[in-house]
């Protein structure tokens, strides 16, 4: 019996590659977004390659997309080979160390308008043949599924799954608007408890801790907070019409400590900093424009305004 053929013009790497991205992606409309086609081509590209083999590869309902026992042999066999494919392919044009394609990040929205901003901004100058997708989102993404190439947490990573590159932290303190202190001595730790207070949702609600810089006992602070949102841009709003103290990043209120429309509460004393990471799903293959943008994360982040260098170990 003679082996069927792919389509006129039809690539089987090609077809390879699109397979894996409508496995990883869960549906052929997300593989179309992100090969940047249609989904009737996609669904051509599988009904191809499913004629190719003679095999159902997938299985699916109104609902729901599973893969058949030979689908799931494809997927591994497949994922191996155009992930070899691709270091072949810049292994042998040179391309190994140039960054180039699309790249996709996910970023918070405060942070990534603010702080991520001018980092992102040298990035791309020094690597042209890069394009970036800078997408704000506060909200922990499914890399496969969404075809997020990176993302960029501040606070705590969790997920084992994923890589966790650090790359600076983020300092806190407490603030407040004058008009909230009346006559109170804004150095008094006595005095936080009895305050209207801004809960930042993401990092506490109900209590936060404090640090001094003499690395004393620490400060456990019961607060019930009048307002509690999740928006760094909300809190600080909120903090300067007198609403209530908050803690918050440091980076986010120089302006307004420098032009008294904050003063902030208990110098020396600190909230424990947030580290910063940039996360990434493992992988056989990182391209050479993602090893590039974390290395320029890595360079620049610390020395932004704002930040503090990631903790050395200890020796």
């Amino acid at each position: 019996m003679s082996t069927p053929s792919a389509a006129p013009g039809a690539d089987r790497i090609d077809l390879l590659a699109t397979f894996v991205r409508i496995v990883e992606s869960g549906s052929l409309s997300a593989a179309a977004v992100q090969l940047g086609t249609t989904q009737p081509t996609v669904s051509r590209r599988l009904q191809t390659l499913e004629r190719l083999f003679g095999l159902h590869l997938i299985k699916r309902s109104t609902h729901q997309m599973t893969l058949t026992e030979d689908g799931e042999r494809c997927y591994a066999h497949a994922r191996a080979l155009v992930d070899d494919w691709d270091a072949i392919q810049a292994d042998l044009r040179g391309d190994v160390d140039v960054p180039r394609g699309r790249l996709r990040v996910v970023v918070p929205h405060a942070f990534g308008q603010a702080q991520l901003l001018e980092p992102m901004l040298q990035f791309m100058a020094r690597h042209p043949q890069v394009t970036l997708e800078w997408m704000l989102e506060d909200q922990p993404v499914d890399f496969i599924a969404d075809g997020i190439d990176c993302a960029i947490r501040v606070g705590r990573v969790e997920e084992p799954q994923l890589v966790a590159v650090p790359l600076a932290e983020v300092p806190r303190i407490v603030i407040a608007a004058p008009s909230l202190l009346a006559a109170a001595d804004p150095r008094d730790p006595t005095l936080l408890p009895g305050l209207p207070w801004i809960a930042l949702t993401t990092f506490y609600r109900d209590r936060f801790t404090l640090l001094p810089a003499d690395d004393g006992p620490a400060l456990r602070v019961d607060i019930q907070p009048r307002l509690l949102t999740d928006n760094l841009f909300v809190a600080r709003r909120a903090a300067v019409s007198g609403l209530g103290a908050a803690v918050v990043s440091a980076w986010l209120v120089g302006d307004d400590l420098r032009d008294g429309r904050l003063v902030q509460l208990v110098p020396g004393w600190e909230a424990p900093p947030l580290p910063v990471h940039l996360v990434y799903p493992a992988a056989r293959q990182m391209p050479s424009r993602l090893r590039a943008f974390i290395d320029a994360m890595k360079a620049s982040l610390p020395h932004t305004h704002g930040m503090s260098s990631w903790p050395m170990p200890s020796p």
